[in-house]
């Protein structure tokens, strides 16, 4: 999975910038929506769809472990979601359907992923969240679309290099 020195030293930089969004939460009633998927999605861009999943379920614990988990166990649930779907964005990226990939995260995540969450805790609920939801969503997409071109650019310089001789 992890490859290489360099690989690993970006998951973690990447998993201690997820840890620094979950710190920046939007002002709702759920306290454990913030801006902890950008990295997430930077990860699954450059670094692939298993790395950006694990830094994606990671980034979500830490956010519901600093709001006092709110949700409890249902949380599980949660990061297993932004898992697949930054998985799923990875593929998408990848696949050089950027766009889509960007439009499949932000369906999946704000309207998709509360779903399920109508059947323990009512359609109410679902419907409160959402709005919130879409918002996070649309600032983590914001800030990941303006990260990854810079990053891809300078690993492809970095890549491109001539090694210490």
């Amino acid at each position: 999975m992890i490859g290489s020195r360099k690989q690993f030293a970006a998951t973690i930089v990447l998993i201690s910038l997820s840890v620094i969004g979950s710190l920046l939460k939007l002002p709702t009633s759920l306290g454990s929506i913030a801006l902890d998927s950008a990295p997430a999605l930077v990860a699954a861009a450059i670094l692939g769809g298993s790395i950006g999943a694990i830094v994606a379920a990671f980034g979500h614990f830490i956010s519901a472990f600093f709001a006092g988990f709110p949700l409890g166990a249902f949380h599980l649930l949660v990061a297993v979601e932004m898992a697949a779907l930054v998985y799923g964005f990875a593929w998408l990226y990848q696949h050089k359907w950027k766009k889509v990939a960007f439009f499949f995260f932000f369906v999946g995540n704000a309207f998709l992923a509360p779903l399920p969450f109508a059947l323990w805790m009512g359609k109410a609920f679902v419907l409160a969240i959402i709005p919130s939801l879409a918002i996070a969503t649309l600032a983590n997409i914001i800030v990941s679309s303006l990260v990854i071109p810079v990053l891809w650019r300078w690993t492809i310089m970095e890549s491109e290099k001539m090694p210490r001789a």
